[in-house]
């Protein structure tokens, strides 16, 4: 049976299992007194060395138990511990005696310097801030300021993943502008134990940010960082997919609920406030290869979501649940069955295990009831053999009825994917004129390389430009948009190379769009690859990949920051970045004129908008998995992005 830490300190004895058979309990006790106690503390509550364990052992079995126990992790510091079967029995049957530490919340009252009284339960307390549960179970935060306490002042929200509705990560604020950005600087660190690269991005409403990993929520006071609540579920062992390497891209918010989906393909409501469960629904089966990890989208009363298992051979879906109840309002396939209209483009018997998985957030349209959202590669991602023809509706923008989910239109970036150049990309709405007309755009900057202009209102093909230099697989878009392919760029069983990579001339990291400018900013990848195809047969369980990829040796990968007039979809400037051409993070834009970015060689960056000119950067030494976004706090704006396993909120230096 696999089994997974929960957590990992140098030495120490750390458990991530289910409770054992019944043994004797009390030499249990002796055993761990002996052994772990000293990374551990006394009963599992922690010690110098190690993190208390006494909540991470609930509901796990004595096999998954002893084989952390035996095996230990000593990449991380954990080594083995050969105990003989009794003492081993014994001390899983003691470490099946832990329950979790009960917290009472201390209830004070305290006076703001408006006259007001204020009781509840404290949340988090310093010396300079309180972060209060209030009588009427709702958060607020507070500076010391004396003897006495001011509220916090929130006047800018980041309130979705994107910022907004329409995707698009601008932000009107523009109190860190071209003069003073360069005293831009940590304001505050949190850290998220355990976690490794985090994808997340912040959320933040009325002051409070919510941040996440796999199946776990922490709320922070935004102004300074300290922790308010904290919600965690065991990890699902046995799962396979991107969540199962702990990705989780954040939250959605709507009134006192919070939303979020769990490694297992499930979505959750909490309570904003407290991190209290209200409602768990199952989207799929997380056992036919379905997992989760991207952030919701509110619509209205209604909640949306997708999953992930696109590279494991799922059926994708994009469903709707009741923000009350969680019950499941509507569900789109992203696939038709055999039979169905639709299924005539895929010829063969791949459509048994189609993927098009909707993992990514989409967006929404409130004026025309429409939501959008992007689809996946279809699979196996790599041998079309399968699946001859366009195999519908994978790579593609689907927009929905908000209400029912009926499709109203698609638009297919790429027939008969054969590079996993899925659309999941970021693409914004934007009302703007076209041709002397005001038009409903939306704007796409594809994996495969390609930047589209449609209509909104109806799916119709405006404008596709390539925005990268190395493209070979095809020649360019037709009338309708659709690619010319160029033949021979196809996988082959001895390697065929094509361009752009598998990594894609871009991909989920964030981009952004300015009025002001005119322009769409994001992150690029130059680079090219030998796809390789073979044979894959799906089983749950087990990857759909078809194939595999290597860079082309002859061409170094290079991430490049570009800015695309939307009109004539040129590229007007660009900033090549000194790096490995690895890094997986996107761009923020400003109305004072900024693009902070997350640059290739592990920086925190800015440049001028309108010529890409280098304005200011700050070292982080990390490897992006995350994109910057923005808020306002207590009349300062803050910059937060994920670092790392940190949250860090950069602001003005005083």
């Amino acid at each position: 049976m696999k089994t997974t830490a929960l957590i990992l300190a140098g030495g120490c004895l750390l458990f991530s299992g289910t409770a054992a058979m019944a043994q004797d309990v009390a030499a249990g006790q002796t055993v761990f007194e002996t052994r772990c106690t000293g990374c551990h503390g006394s009963g599992g509550m922690g010690g110098e060395l190690g993190p208390r364990i006494t909540d991470r052992v609930q509901g796990k079995d004595d096999e998954a138990l002893s084989t952390v126990v035996r095996e230990g992790f000593p990449n991380s510091g954990m080594p083995a511990f050969q105990l003989a079967d009794g003492d081993l029995a014994n001390l899983v049957a003691y470490l099946h005696t832990f329950q979790p530490p009960t917290q009472e919340r201390e209830r004070i009252s305290v006076r703001t310097i408006g006259g007001e009284t204020l009781s509840g339960e404290v949340m988090n307390q310093s010396n300079w801030s309180l972060q209060l549960l209030d009588d009427s179970g709702r958060l607020v935060l507070l500076r010391k300021a004396g003897d006495l306490y001011r509220r916090a002042t929130s006047e800018k929200d980041w309130s979705t993943y994107h910022g907004g509705l329409d995707g698009n990560r601008f932000t009107t604020l523009t109190q860190v502008n071209h003069d003073n950005v360069n005293r831009l600087a940590p304001k505050w660190t949190f850290t998220m134990p355990n976690v490794g690269q985090s994808q997340t991005t912040p959320i933040v409403i009325g002051g409070v940010m919510y941040v996440t990993s796999a199946n776990e929520c922490w709320a922070l006071d935004a102004g300074t960082g300290a922790e308010i609540w904290h919600y965690q579920v065991p990890r699902t062992e046995g799962l396979i997919g991107n969540a199962a390497g702990g990705i989780n891209r954040g939250v959605a918010v709507s009134g006192d609920r919070l939303f979020m989906v769990t490694d297992h393909a499930h979505i959750v409501a909490l309570n904003r406030f407290t991190g209290e469960p209200i409602w768990d629904t199952e989207m799929a089966d997380w056992r036919q290869n379905y997992n989760a990890t991207s952030a919701p989208l509110i619509v209205g009363d209604l909640v949306v979501s997708g999953t992930a298992g696109g590279d494991e051979g799922v059926r994708g879906f994009v469903a709707a649940f009741d923000q009350r109840t969680g019950d499941e309002v509507w569900r789109t396939w992203t696939v038709p069955l055999a039979g169905e209209p639709g299924s005539e483009t895929w010829q063969g018997g791949g459509i048994a295990h189609p993927s098009a998985a909707a993992w990514f957030t989409g967006n929404y349209d409130a004026e025309l009831g429409l939501v959008y959202w992007q689809t996946g590669n279809p699979g196996p991602d790599l041998n079309g053999d399968y699946r001859l023809g366009d195999n519908l509706y994978s790579d593609s923008m689907l927009s929905l009825d908000a209400k029912t989910g009926e499709m109203k239109w698609y638009f297919q970036y790429t027939p008969h994917d054969v590079w996993d150049w899925d659309a999941e990309q970021p693409f914004v709405l934007v009302d703007r004129l076209w041709d002397g007309q005001q038009r409903k755009l939306l704007l796409h900057a594809a994996r495969n390389g390609f930047f589209y202009v449609l209509d909104r209102t109806n799916g119709e093909f405006l404008l596709g430009k390539k925005f990268v230099n190395n493209l070979t697989w095809a020649t360019g878009l037709d009338e309708k948009g659709r690619p010319m392919k160029v033949a021979g760029t196809e996988p082959s069983t001895e390697g065929q190379e094509a361009c752009p990579s598998l990594l894609g001339a871009t991909n989920w990291y964030s981009t952004s769009f300015s009025h002001d400018t005119g322009l769409y900013y994001l992150q690029t990848l130059e680079a090219c690859d030998i796809f390789t195809k073979r044979p894959n047969d799906w089983e749950a369980g087990k990857g759909y990949f078809g194939g595999s990829r290597q860079y082309s040796p002859d061409k170094k990968p290079q991430k490049i920051l570009r800015a695309i007039d939307i009109v004539t979809g040129d590229v007007k400037w660009e900033l090549p970045q000194a790096g490995p051409g690895t890094s997986w993070g996107g761009v923020l834009g400003t109305a004072s004129g900024l693009v902070i970015y997350a640059d290739d060689s592990g920086a925190l960056a800015a440049v001028h908008a309108r010529t890409g000119e280098p304005l200011w950067h700050f070292p982080m030494s990390n490897l992006w998995k995350a994109s910057p976004m923005t808020y306002m706090v207590d009349g300062k704006q803050f910059v937060g992005i994920a670092s790392g396993p940190n949250i860090v909120a950069f602001g003005l230096i005083d």
